[in-house]
């Protein structure tokens, strides 16, 4: 023993020829292939490498080829890799085909799920019989429906990945308790699935300040309430409220648009500036009128609010249609429905109208402020 390690550290190069030669190389490799087939960065391809287990392309080219015969693009597969490498280490057809077969199965959609698989891809570590098949199962039950159970499934795949019958279940409980319509609970589950995973207590506490609220509980907007309070903590909830009243909001007023469309404290802080400055600034509304229509604010200014106003200033200026308009006719309406009553609907001047909002709309490409924050 000891005159092999006398031979070895007399002879320097000899060792490091061994030791790349032997355990080593394995990680060079792996590296390799992630950088060049996955598109990974080298400092994430070395981080992750020490998580897989490969010494040829063949397994990691099964994964790859599995994945992409279900439609993940490039993109998606390295994102899996990222989040949860240790799938790398599970058998491909013994293991991750029977997962990909159920889904498929049970109806989802390719292209969403995929997109969501590669975000939240920890429920394909656990094991089909054991957890994903009861979890589905009691979801399923929960909601009286394959097709509400799938529908949230593509949203938050994790869903089954917690304690389905614990926290899905007895929140869900909650809110039949409180007369909730089924209905209406089947309807949001899928919107918003990760609201239904907090704690039962917390959940509870936010169905009786809601009920404090005066909402109806027989109507949607009450669970969207619920959901919406339950995805915020109470600083950011204040933080919305201040942002609401700087544009001269009362905390009634705030609480009416809450009412009327919960969805205003999804709204960005910066997207409420914008949107406020734009519809007081811009277009003269009172503050008291946005709250009694705040679903306005939800809008994408570039993409819609812009794009409409100017074709009522155009007619306007004109003196084809009075100052008064119907907000929900000018900005809630379809995109077609639009076009008939302020651009059909005017003959002559219709194709400078349309030419326009056009032109309106290429202008609108390009980032802008993010329309939701939850």
């Amino acid at each position: 023993m000891l005159s092999t390690i006398c031979f070895v550290v007399g002879n320097p190069d000899v060792f490091s020829l061994r030791w790349f030669s032997s355990g080593s190389n394995q990680q060079p490799f792996k590296v390799s292939y992630l950088i060049n087939e996955l598109g990974l960065s080298p400092e994430s391809a070395l981080k992750i490498s020490k998580h897989v287990n490969f010494k040829t392309r063949t397994k990691p080219d099964k994964f790859v080829k599995l994945f992409k015969k279900y439609g993940f693009t490039q993109g998606q597969i390295s994102s899996i890799v990222r989040i949860f490498p240790q799938l790398f280490s599970l058998d491909t057809d013994k293991n991750l085909l029977p997962k990909l077969e159920f889904f498929e199965a049970k109806g989802v959609s390719w292209p969403l799920f995929a997109k969501r698989l590669s975000s939240f891809p920890t429920i394909l570590g656990n094991s089909l019989v054991n957890n994903i098949i009861p979890s589905y199962e009691l979801l399923r039950n929960l909601l009286h429906s394959d097709e509400w159970a799938i529908a949230t499934v593509e949203r938050y795949p994790d869903i089954l990945v917690v304690n389905v019958e614990k926290y899905v279940g007895t929140n869900i409980d909650i809110l039949r308790e409180n007369g909730v319509p089924d209905t209406n609970i089947a309807k949001l589950v899928p919107k918003w699935p990760q609201a239904f995973t907090s704690s039962p207590d917390r959940f509870r506490d936010v169905v009786e300040k809601v009920l404090e609220m005066r909402f109806n509980l027989r109507r949607l907007n009450f669970v969207k309430a619920v959901l919406i309070i339950v995805g915020l903590s109470r600083s950011k909830w204040e933080s919305k409220v201040s942002a609401y009243k700087k544009w001269g909001w009362s905390k009634e007023d705030v609480l009416k648009a809450f009412q009327s469309d919960p969805r205003c404290m999804m709204i960005s802080e910066d997207k409420i500036s914008a949107g406020m400055d734009f519809f007081m600034s811009k277009m003269g509304l009172r503050p008291c009128l946005i709250a009694k229509n705040p679903a306005i604010l939800s809008l994408s200014l570039k993409k819609r609010v812009i794009p409409r106003y100017s074709i009522f200033q155009a007619l306007l200026s004109k003196g084809l249609v009075k100052k008064e308009v119907s907000l929900n006719q000018l900005f809630m309406v379809s995109e077609d429905k639009f076009l008939q009553k302020f651009v059909a609907a005017h003959g002559e001047e219709a194709p400078q109208l349309l030419k326009l909002y056009e032109e309106k709309l290429r202008l609108s490409n390009g980032p802008e402020i993010e329309d939701k924050e939850c």
